[in-house]
């Protein structure tokens, strides 16, 4: 059987936390390893936790008392190079969305979502996909195509390269990359590993929203 993915979740509300801590009770896969209340509590409790006591994924609020949830972000990463985060909140703001993908989150979802969408979106980022409600998406890859100047479409990207991209901006993970395109998984995972080191980032969120800025899924066709 394989290790639950283990979660913490830096959420304000008690009764929100309560709420998502029941959600996560009967996930198999999935384990609420801790909780805290703001980013500098959760941050100091990094300090001398144990590879068993580190989450494999953070569900992170953007609006908490004290450091935001965008202003925490880095030292998250800092700290847990190899840990997701997950942006959970009420915030559909543009501006909120491209800062926190900006800042490195895998993911970002509205409050408003159903509970199995977050648990969803949390085996699919943990799966190396980019988990984006899908309102936020459509409101950011729109508003991204509109304001792009054709000057910016040069991409060192292989045709391959571009394929795969766009498959990850429509939200597919590497497996479903792998079936739908009819090649091996590792190759599949090769290829967005020659995307996030050409494009300099980290996550396939950051990934999806540089290429956009670039113009390089302009004009891409299904």
């Amino acid at each position: 059987m394989n290790t639950p993915i283990k979660v913490m979740l830096v959420e304000d509300n008690p009764e929100y936390r309560a709420v998502v801590a029941l959600a996560l009770e009967d996930e198999t896969d999935i384990t609420l390893l801790s909780q805290f209340g703001t980013a500098e509590i959760a941050l100091r409790s990094l300090g001398n936790a144990t590879n068993y006591q580190k989450p494999d994924l953070i569900l992170l609020d953007l609006n908490l008392p004290g450091m935001s949830g965008i202003e925490a972000l880095p030292y998250f990463s800092e700290a847990l190079p190899e840990t997701r985060v997950m942006i959970l909140t009420q915030s559909d703001r543009e501006e909120d969305v491209l800062q926190a993908i900006s800042n490195g989150a895998d993911g970002y979802l509205l409050k408003s979502s159903e509970l199995g969408g977050i648990t969803g979106g949390i085996r699919n980022v943990m799966a190396g996909g980019a988990s984006l409600d899908a309102n936020i998406a459509r409101l950011v890859l729109d508003n991204l195509q509109h304001r792009l100047p054709k000057s910016e479409e040069e991409t060192t990207l292989t045709k391959r390269e571009l394929q795969i991209l766009k498959l990850l901006a429509e939200g597919f993970v590497k497996k479903e990359i792998a079936d739908q395109l009819n090649i091996g998984y590792s190759t599949v995972d090769t290829h967005v590993s020659n995307i996030y080191e050409k494009l300099e980032v980290r996550n396939a969120p950051s990934a999806v929203s540089q290429a956009f800025r670039k113009g390089l899924l302009n004009d891409q066709q299904d």
